[in-house]
This record gives C-alpha cells, structure tokens and sequence, in this order.
C-alpha cells in the first residue's frame, strides 16, 4: 500500500485502501500496522485531526482489529 508522509511526531507515514477499508500507519519508531475496517468518514477525520497521534489513541486503536505488518 502506498503511503505518504504526514507532520506527526509519532507518525511517519499514512495510507488508506477504500476499498478494502484498510488504514495502514508507520510510526517513527519503524513499526507498520494495519487497521481494518475503518470508512472513509473516518480516515478523513483522522487526517484532519490536529493531532494524528491522539486521534489514533482514542478513535482507532481501541475500535479497530489491526495486524503488524512491518
């Protein structure tokens, strides 16, 4: 999945599948993971939010299963 690099201190880099509903996040310290499931409507929440970092923390990791693939 093709990612894009986002101003985040903890985030590295974000990609999004539509259709798949797959929200995949490298975090700074090397880490890529997976969310699945997650809408549009959401992910364009995410990427408007101030603060990427917390809105992972409160609105993605504790609502979505997610896979480490990297």
């Amino acid at each position: 999945m093709e990612r894009l690099p986002v101003s985040s201190s903890n985030l590295a880099s974000v990609g999004y599948d539509e259709v798949g509903q797959v929200l995949e996040v490298e975090f700074r310290n090397g880490g890529v993971y997976q969310y699945v499931g997650v809408s549009a409507d959401v992910f364009s929440e995410f990427m408007a939010a101030d603060s990427l970092g917390r809105f992972l923390a409160r609105n993605i990791k504790p609502r979505y299963p997610f896979r480490r693939v990297g």
